[in-house]
């Protein structure tokens, strides 16, 4: 992983904000005995968020009579942590003794848009950090491996897709207009 994608995670306020640069993010560790083992997407995982992590400070799904088989606010912020670290929703429940079905339940529960929007940001961890895990793979294995290669192509176009050239933002366009919403609504208030 690069420094930069380390430091660069999405936040809850706005996806497209830096981190904290004070917070360091340790590489990816391999949890494979044979580096060529590493190719799975569990074969690397990064550090869970630190407990003060804003990502961590959401409202987790209430109980409105908790049993011994509930999935309390701790385990609902362990979930969340496993998912930022791995990008895998199945090993994030398996991490907490929780099934598919109990995660997604919760979800659906009311007062889970705390849980749900956490839930989003962590996946999209999860993307950076398959993503760099790519390219990593790519850049190691040379541009001669054509699985490597389109592999490198298929997330630098995926990375690409959600630019949009300037030039293209005329009247009409949906950023066009946002941006002049916003202009306006400011000089309302002014």
């Amino acid at each position: 992983m690069s420094e930069a994608s380390a430091e660069d995670r999405p936040t809850q306020s706005d996806p497209s904000a830096p981190r904290d640069q004070d917070q360091s993010k340790s590489p990816l560790a391999c949890h494979r005995q044979i580096a060529r083992q590493a190719t799975s997407a569990v074969a690397y995982s990064a550090e869970p968020p630190s407990l003060d992590d804003p990502l961590l400070d959401f409202e987790p799904v209430p109980h409105k009579q908790p049993r011994r088989n509930s999935i309390t606010p701790d385990l609902q912020r362990e979930f969340i942590a496993h998912l930022a670290a791995t990008g895998i929703v199945k090993a994030a429940a398996k991490h907490i003794g929780k099934s598919m079905e109990a995660i997604y339940k919760l979800r659906q529960r009311p007062g889970a848009e705390g849980f749900n929007a956490a839930w989003e940001e962590a996946l999209q961890w999860g993307v950076l950090r398959l993503e760099d895990c790519a390219i990593e793979r790519a850049i190691h294995e040379g541009l001669s491996n054509k699985r490597a290669n389109s592999l490198l192509a298929f997330i630098l176009a995926y990375r690409s897709h959600h630019r949009v050239d300037e030039r293209h933002i005329v009247p009409g366009h949906p950023i066009y207009e946002q941006i002049r919403d916003e202009v306006l609504e400011e000089e309302m208030l002014v």
